[in-house]
């Protein structure tokens, strides 16, 4: 928190709410300046039982907003995992707008306005110009696609969970990447450095780990290998896989061709999934989550998909901005006429 804390205006929040953290942004409604900021842990508005939730939302915010300052708050807009912004009766809306209201009561911020929207539509609005229409991807664990018109989120394509899609996502990379170590394993694959990297990740001893340029694996080693390993993943929870996916761009900055092959499944499976939307030539697609973000490994291969389209492509870090630029909108609608 600094001295701009001083002047006299009305603040917003923005909340990014998304599966694994929870962030909150205090800034100034003129600008968008940002002023504090707090964390907590997962935010996703089906996943996360409803206490749970508020309590996750009000510990994010307590932290960005100064108790001294929480009567300053003029609106608050939270961009939701598992949230929609329409319809009104949309279950994840109403669970994160349920949650968000208890958090702020308990803090004692008294605001009106207070709106709900998907954290892709948070993502949309974060890219610069904060745009009202066009597409966006979110690439992370999970993958999905959607269309935004006027700011809310009118169609998606993906997103449809580790169990029955996500192609392309950090999820999918990784339960590649434990295959490509399998069927390396038993013969039914190409050798691939996964089968050590994966290994080594999953806790196995480097006595069953291929050694580097040997140029055979004898069959009792990748018995034991494939006898340890699959344990190893069975253990987890599936999603746990993700964990795996960054040893695939690593193994493929070194050639490897079963990892770069993954790489390009993975980015025709995302283009795919955006293509669903049908985009429209020159439209903007607002792209968020580690396998695109700036130094990702699959923003290039995307752009490349789409460059006949001349599709506008703008990674955002996360939906805090956007959440924060909805807020100001949020703001500036609910504010009183008689208000300069």
């Amino acid at each position: 928190m600094n001295s701009d804390l001083n002047q006299r205006s009305g603040w917003v929040v923005g909340i990014d709410a998304g599966g694994t953290r929870t962030r909150a942004v205090l800034a100034d409604a003129r600008d968008g300046r940002p002023l504090g900021e707090g964390t907590a842990g997962p935010g996703n508005a089906l996943t996360v039982p409803g206490p749970r939730l508020a309590d996750q939302l009000a510990r994010a915010v307590a932290s960005a907003v100064p108790e001294a300052e929480r009567g300053r708050v003029v609106a608050v807009v939270g961009g939701f995992a598992g949230a929609a912004r329409a319809p009104e009766e949309e279950p994840g809306r109403v669970r994160a707008r349920t949650a968000l209201t208890a958090a702020l009561t308990r803090l004692g911020i008294a605001t009106g306005a207070v709106e709900v929207y998907s954290d892709i539509e948070a993502a949309f609005a974060g890219a610069p110009g904060q745009p009202a229409d066009g597409l966006a991807l979110v690439a992370g664990t999970g993958a999905v696609a959607a269309r935004i018109e006027g700011r809310v989120l009118v169609a998606t394509s993906g997103g449809d969970g580790w169990l029955l899609g996500d192609d392309g996502s950090g999820f999918w990379i990784g339960r590649e990447a434990a295959r490509s170590a399998l069927r390396a394993a038993d013969g039914r694959g190409e050798p691939t450095v996964l089968t050590a990297t994966v290994g080594r990740a999953l806790g196995l001893p480097a006595s069953l780990l291929p050694r580097a340029g040997e140029e055979t694996w004898p069959s009792a080693g990748r018995a034991a290998y494939r006898a340890r390993l699959l344990p190893a993943v069975l253990d987890r929870p599936p999603v746990r896989l993700a964990d795996l996916a960054p040893l695939v761009p690593q193994a493929a900055a070194e050639k490897d061709a079963v990892a770069e092959a993954i790489l390009r499944a993975a980015a025709a499976h995302l283009a795919g999934t955006v293509a669903a939307l049908r985009p429209r030539r020159g439209e903007p697609l607002v792209v968020t989550g580690g396998l695109v973000a700036p130094e990702g490994p699959l923003l290039g291969p995307l752009a490349e998909r789409f460059a006949g389209l001349a599709l506008r492509i703008t990674p955002v870090p996360d939906g805090c901005a956007g959440a924060v630029a909805l807020a100001r909108l949020t703001a500036t609608a609910h504010r009183p006429a008689e208000d300069p």
